[in-house]
């Protein structure tokens, strides 16, 4: 008989490391890779799932940062 830690070895989706902040019905990392979001995305649905969970009002700073730095990329590549 195969034993929790069995599987998690086989099926490395079925785990997480440190902690049970993204303890939902689909992993963010799930969710990103079948949407083909871009690392900025992938990152702002990242803290965004976990910040009640987690880091609070740093992950929500975290959020703001990736959204400014999105945005001064955008402005970069119009001139």
């Amino acid at each position: 008989m195969s034993t929790k830690s069995d599987l998690e070895k086989v099926f490395p989706s079925e785990r997480q490391e440190g902690g049970d902040h993204y303890k939902i019905k689909i992993q963010p990392f799930h969710f990103v890779m079948e949407n083909n979001l871009n690392f900025f995305q992938g990152n702002v649905i990242k803290y965004v799932v976990r910040y009640q969970k987690k880091n609070g009002i740093e992950d929500l700073k975290k959020i703001i940062h990736y959204c400014e730095l999105e945005i001064e990329r955008l402005r970069n590549n119009k001139s």
